[in-house]
């Protein structure tokens, strides 16, 4: 069956996170994504960890192989005079050009959406600025680490009696941001197929992830409260959180892999824990029936939501001094066969060797990379029954298609690839 994206070509000069992963969402489904990258300035991810032990240099690592497979690599200098001409003349064969750099960066390459028209009329230009490229922040740089607090993720993150400690990771570079590119890019291709007219598309990604804080939005617009952090809680649940089981024995690192950071040496256990969320009273005396009906749960106090709400602190230790000699799995099983919503609190073990569902449903893909073997990558969050994408492929070394790219797509003569290599405008 033909992929839905098959015959569109993307010209992807976006780097780091929400940029490539988003349009890692368009190669999975058909169409031909160009990541241009330079070797003067490489791509940040390619030398972040992790990394397969004693493997090094710009093609090994996991963070960026993991986000860009079925894509191509075309390496080009655009510090170097010449290269303007080069982007150019590979956005006039592309219909998308996608670009997540600090506002200005696109304008100093003097690759303005005027230029490209002019090369491509219905081009498709999508920018990720941090915060736009108007308003007085328009100049800012962040990643998602900055994302989260400047966009009151933070302040929601974490206990109230404690500073914001953040969502963890970077939330809006992952799904928030690509998510949205994605949509728009779809968007963009429908509109130009019913009018043959391309279009300029800027998603802010301070405004992109705004719109996850909503609740907090309308609570202040409605009640004039200020919502803060509430740790594991949630105001229409009790117990609603997480809670200790039995440690297991750790599994011994792979010979020669680096140790956690601040980690000298493995514990011998690891830590389990049992994510509960009781929302009903028809919820609660589930539990308690799990639980064998300890008198304690019998209490008046605790069987209405706000008897539970008003005694969470008791609640919660009560709970945790039952769950903690359970296996989180067993647990978990028993839990959801009688109608209560958990779930453990799974490591990256555990969603790779040990989820029988995850394998049952085939998530993760395994590809054989050039350089660091065989590898897990993610796969397609979604399932399409008549026209099904993923990954295929694995990541691009740096560079590896440049020369397809030169002579096959934008149409240049062996003699112009070898100045061009000359001059270090192509690698």
């Amino acid at each position: 069956m033909k992929p839905p994206l098959e015959g569109i070509r993307v010209a992807d000069f976006s780097w780091y996170g929400a940029g490539p992963i988003g349009t890692q969402t368009l190669a999975w489904y058909g169409a031909e994504v160009i990541r241009v990258e330079s070797e003067a300035r490489v791509d940040g991810l390619r030398t972040t960890q992790p990394a397969p032990p004693g493997k090094t240099g710009y093609n090994v690592s996991g963070y960026y192989n993991n986000f860009n497979s079925n894509k191509l690599s075309f390496t080009l200098n655009m510090s170097k005079p010449g290269a303007r001409d080069i982007a150019l003349r590979l956005i006039a064969k592309s219909d998308v050009v996608v670009e997540n750099y600090q506002a200005g960066v696109f304008e100093k390459w003097g690759l303005s959406y005027e230029a490209m028209t002019a090369v491509k009329p219905d081009i498709i230009f999508v920018r990720q600025p941090v915060a736009g490229t108007t308003g007085p922040h328009r100049e800012f740089s962040a990643f998602g680490a900055v994302m989260t607090p400047i966009t009151g993720l933070s302040h929601l993150s974490g206990y109230p009696d404690r500073p914001p400690i953040g969502v963890g990771t970077n939330y809006p570079d992952y799904v928030i941001n690509p998510g949205h590119q994605t949509i728009a890019v779809l968007a963009a291709l429908r509109h130009r197929r019913r009018t043959g007219r391309g279009q300029y598309i800027e998603i802010a990604q301070l405004e992109s992830t705004m719109a996850v804080v909503g609740p907090a939005i309308i609570d202040y617009t409605a009640n004039g409260r200020v919502q803060t952090r509430q740790g594991n809680r949630q105001e229409n649940a009790a117990p609603h959180g997480v809670f200790p089981c039995r440690p297991r024995p750790t599994t011994p690192p792979i010979e020669g892999a680096p140790l956690p950071l601040g980690m000298t040496q493995p514990p011998p256990e690891e830590d389990r824990w049992i994510a509960i969320a009781v929302f009903t009273d028809e919820q609660w005396r589930a539990l308690r029936k799990v639980m064998g009906e300890p008198a304690w749960a019998a209490e008046p106090r605790f069987s209405t939501l706000e008897g539970r709400k008003a005694n969470e602190d008791e609640l919660e230790r009560l709970v945790a001094d039952w769950s903690r000699d359970q296996v989180a799995e067993e647990l978990m099983e028993r839990l959801q066969a009688a109608g209560v919503p958990a779930g453990v609190v799974q490591t990256s073990e555990d969603v790779l060797d040990h989820d029988e569902h995850l394998k049952a449903r085939g998530y993760y893909v395994y590809l054989d990379h050039l350089e660091t073997g065989r590898a897990a990558y993610d796969g397609s969050p979604f399932k399409m029954s008549k026209t099904p994408g993923g990954p295929v492929r694995p990541a691009p070394l740096l560079g590896e298609h440049t020369m397809y790219v030169a002579k096959e797509i934008i149409g240049l003569s062996d003699e112009e690839i070898a100045d061009l290599v000359a001059d270090q405008v192509l690698y």
